[in-house]
């Protein structure tokens, strides 16, 4: 496989606004993605100190926490705002404020992820934890009916790699997986903590035909890629963007052209993840962010995600956390239209690659993609 030395696609003038075309969200944590007022004034009713009270100078500290090029700091952002998620009528609350700034954003269908166990204490269960964010979605989507638009969301119900209740979380799943529940991931810290630690969970989800996606590929490499599918049966790989790193593009100059041509070779792990459609769940401005794409460069023109989406990898883009990153799904497509000169094709494939991905029915996949698709048409 060959690729220009130096691909890009034509710039479009994109006939939409952005944020009106509908999206996609597989990977976006609920607390990652709170709003600064209402961190502050939950922080108030629990008595929880914050670095600020001031919801503006708020947004800027975890901004400039999670910029700091490490995941460890990057993580440490989420002591405040697990804190005010505590309560059932906090976690109901931010639930819903969560649906609906996704609906701002255009996104049609999103999966919520988070972990239960972060969440108990002040004396909710489980089991009632996971009641109390169902409410608060369902609210959600009934505020963005009520708007006159429409949303779907579920949750991926997310163990701690670095905890051991792995096969309790992932019987908490299935306990709700006709009650919200579409989805099982583990996150935390990525390197130490290879999915095998929860090789009989995932066994368990997998003997019950329930999905799950696993961060892989971030603050880890191509052997947490490879047991992520191997252990933990991955049917998606959060981030993955660390498969890059099992590529290689050695660059010929062409004797019948004065430019580079570059020869694309994949590695066996990389083939595998490309030709069995495994789809990327890539946050390009975290991974900035985190150091995940620290060995190709130090900058968004460095990103892998191109050469990935260009070599045919099931690529989707998502925000990962929308308040520390300080982020939307539509201002990650803009960064890709400046950064790559993506036009519009580019966005729908890569929203239909989300579409095509989500944990839905083969139905309600291709109901999905039928009104993206008709959606970007309108607007040619």
């Amino acid at each position: 496989m060959t690729l220009p030395a130096e691909a890009s696609l034509p710039a479009s003038d994109f006939p939409a606004d952005l944020r009106a075309l509908p999206k996609v969200s597989l990977h976006d944590h609920l607390d990652g993605g709170l709003r600064p007022a209402t961190i502050v004034e939950l922080a108030a009713e629990i008595g929880h100190r914050l670095p600020t009270t001031d919801p503006v100078a708020l947004a800027h500290w975890f901004q400039e926490s999670a910029d700091s090029g490490s995941l460890v700091r990057y993580l440490e952002t989420f002591d405040h705002t697990v804190a005010v998620m505590q309560t059932r009528e906090g976690l109901i609350r931010v639930a819903r404020e969560f649906v609906e700034d996704l609906a701002d954003d255009g996104v049609v269908y999103g999966e919520v992820r988070w972990a239960p166990e972060q969440h108990l204490t002040r004396g909710l269960t489980l089991d009632e934890a996971v009641e109390a964010v169902q409410e608060g979605l369902e609210a959600g989507v009934q505020d963005v009916e009520d708007s006159g638009r429409h949303i779907q969301v579920g949750q991926l119900i997310t163990a701690m790699r670095h905890a051991d209740r792995g096969q309790e979380i992932a019987e908490l799943a299935i306990r709700h997986r006709d009650a919200g529940a579409v989805g099982f991931d583990i996150a935390g810290a990525e390197d130490g903590f290879l999915p095998s630690r929860f090789k009989d969970a995932f066994t368990f989800l997998a003997e019950n035909n329930f999905p799950a996606t696993v961060h892989a590929g971030e603050a880890a490499g191509l052997d947490s890629i490879q047991d992520a599918l191997v252990s933990g049966r991955a049917l998606r790989l959060g981030h993955g963007v660390r498969i890059a790193e099992d590529i290689t593009v050695d660059f010929t100059t062409d004797e019948g052209n004065t430019s580079d041509i570059g020869i694309v070779t994949l590695g066996p792990l990389a083939a595998w993840v490309r030709d069995r459609g495994i789809a990327l769940e890539i946050c390009p401005s975290s991974n900035l962010q985190t150091g995940a794409i620290a060995a190709f460069g130090d900058s968004i023109d460095d990103h892998p995600l191109d050469l990935l989406y260009q070599t045919g990898f099931k690529v989707t883009i998502n925000t990962d956390n929308r308040l520390m990153s300080a982020v939307t799904l539509t201002g990650e497509f803009e960064l890709l239209v400046q950064t790559f000169e993506y036009d519009l094709d580019d966005l729908l494939t890569l929203t239909l690659n989300a579409a095509e991905s989500a944990f839905l029915p083969l139905e309600e996949r291709e109901d999905l993609a039928d009104y993206i698709t008709q959606a970007y048409t309108s607007v040619r």
